[in-house]
């Protein structure tokens, strides 16, 4: 039986771009499988990360004005002066405004997060993949309404292709060196203020 499994390829500053998918007020207060202080955190943690590493971000969302309402407001802080693409279709890759933003970013890996998981950072992801691209889900930076919809969007996810993981191992597999210059800014995005302590006491000792 031939082994299917692309070899690894390791996620880079310079093929890899971040995809926000409807983190929206409205769709917010439904989300059950997080907290909305966890989730909020997660989704603005990997934001700060991202931009730490100068990675292209798509912010979308779908029916704000009629609907789901804006984009959670500590996201939009933390991405100020970034246009956010609203739009009315279901999968955020059948909007011809966002998918021109996504392939303008000219990356072939794409980090995925959105709410709800199963449906906004899922079917944009697995579209990913059917046009040949490397797709990612940030799942614990994506969010849903029922364990029966995230153990379903999950394993569909699985079945086309797309790549699971959780936003923090993302962002320092990007990293790659905890010598570049941006780590420290890219820890304290994820709030890892012990990774600033060690540091800091390395440094008083000469290390």
């Amino acid at each position: 039986m031939t082994n299917q499994t692309k070899p690894y390829e390791i996620l880079t500053s310079e093929n890899a771009a971040l995809i926000l998918v409807d983190h929206q007020v409205g769709l917010m207060t439904g989300v059950r499988d997080y907290s909305t202080g966890e989730l909020k955190h997660n989704v603005v943690a990997l934001a700060k990360a991202a931009k730490s590493l100068k990675l292209p971000i798509v912010v979308t969302t779908t029916a704000r004005d009629s609907m789901w309402g804006p984009t959670f407001p500590e996201l939009v802080e933390a991405l100020p002066g970034i246009e956010i693409i609203d739009r009315s279709s279901v999968n955020a890759f059948d909007d011809a405004r966002v998918a021109s933003a996504i392939l303008a970013t000219g990356r072939k890996k794409l980090i995925f997060a959105g709410i709800s998981l199963e449906v906004c950072a899922a079917l944009p992801a697995i579209t990913a993949v059917s046009k040949g691209l490397d797709a990612y889900v940030a799942v614990d930076a994506s969010g849903t309404f029922s364990e029966t919809k995230r153990q379903a969007g999950l394993l569909r996810m699985q079945q086309a292709g797309v790549i699971l993981s959780d936003y923090a191992t993302l962002m320092v597999e990007i990293l790659k060196d905890n010598g570049r210059p941006e780590a420290a800014a890219v820890y304290a995005a994820m709030d890892m203020p012990w990774a600033k302590l060690v540091g800091q006491i390395a440094q008083a000792y000469g290390k």
